[in-house]
């Protein structure tokens, strides 16, 4: 592997040495292959300098053979790793085993990766955090929005009808997975192929399953905006809301920016889609950069994601 993209795994021997990094935090499916394109060019872009960190959400990916796993279905089950509350303490375990104390860190959040970025500041607030970018949020009312109310019954009433056919899926051979993928997105001109794979590798397995259980819980339980944590925080946080985000309405935006007058917050003017990395992951990294190139010094980047039935 070359040497510039060992970057897109988390290597122990490398984060050992690290005393400053930009992390990134997925949305739903949270599978980092989705967000590679953005994920070379925001590191790409600080000439290789800064760690760039991420980390799959819990259950939405197939492991590679090679790593342990926990075979108890019961323990998963209770603990709910799953869940949104077990996704959020996913990310605290990561960063308390693998990164050192003391780290500077930006954070990169996707959908809601921005409400995982939120409530991981509200539960370590010593976490040394410098930046936090939240990228189309989905951190309130999410049920109510035009995408979570076509969303809201299927995700949480409805979801096992979608078992079935996700199951039949999964025994296609890989190629014909990968064509039918490539005619679903075959009407977004500038396609991003990189995220063909990693949508393929969401059909195996539980993984759709996976992803579709968090989603009914988002629409269960985000549900009023944490003003608290926003207003301990606000110099930290730059918020991206897109114009016609059928997850995030405008209105959302015209809210937050009322209620925070001195909050960074910026309204797409690019026509960028909510699930950015389809089609424009170099576009927005680029945007991101110019936001905290002067920040950074030599911390470390970590970004939680998600691509829900955000990939519309």
């Amino acid at each position: 592997m070359a040497v510039k993209e060992q970057w897109l795994f988390v290597r122990l021997c490398q984060v050992q040495t690290i005393t400053e990094g930009i992390n990134e935090l997925l949305g739903n499916p949270g599978v980092v292959g989705f967000y590679r394109t953005f994920m070379q060019t925001l590191h790409s872009m600080f000439e290789y300098r800064h760690p760039v960190w991420a980390v799959s959400h819990a259950g939405h990916c197939v492991p590679p053979d090679s790593m342990d796993m926990v075979e108890d279905a019961f323990s998963a089950a209770e603990g709910d790793v799953f869940g949104l509350n077990g996704q959020i303490e996913h990310k605290l375990s990561f960063l308390r085993q693998h990164v050192p104390r003391g780290t500077s860190l930006v954070l990169v959040g996707h959908s809601i990766g921005c409400y995982i970025i939120l409530n991981m500041m509200k539960r370590n607030p010593e976490l040394k955090i410098i930046k936090a970018i939240a990228l189309f949020p989905t951190i309130e009312r999410m049920a109510q929005t035009p995408q979570g109310k076509v969303m809201t019954p299927v995700l949480c009433h409805m979801r096992y009808v979608a078992y079935l056919p996700l199951f039949l899926l999964s025994l296609l051979p890989e190629e014909l997975k990968a064509s039918l993928i490539k005619l679903v997105f075959g009407g977004i001109r500038s396609l991003d192929h990189t995220v063909v794979q990693p949508t393929v590798g969401l059909l195996s397995g539980d993984c759709a399953a996976n992803a579709m259980y968090m989603g009914g819980q988002e629409m269960r339980n985000v549900l009023e905006r944490d003003n608290i944590t926003i207003k301990k925080n606000l110099q930290k946080l730059i918020f991206y809301y897109g114009a016609t985000d059928h997850w995030c309405p405008v209105e959302y935006y015209y809210d937050i920016k009322r209620d925070f007058p001195h909050g960074n917050f910026r309204l797409c003017e690019k026509g960028f889609r909510h699930a950015f990395v389809l089609d424009a992951g170099r576009e927005v990294a680029k945007m991101v950069f110019e936001w905290i190139s002067g920040d950074l010094g030599t911390s470390s980047i970590f970004a939680f994601f998600q691509l829900p039935a955000c990939m519309t």
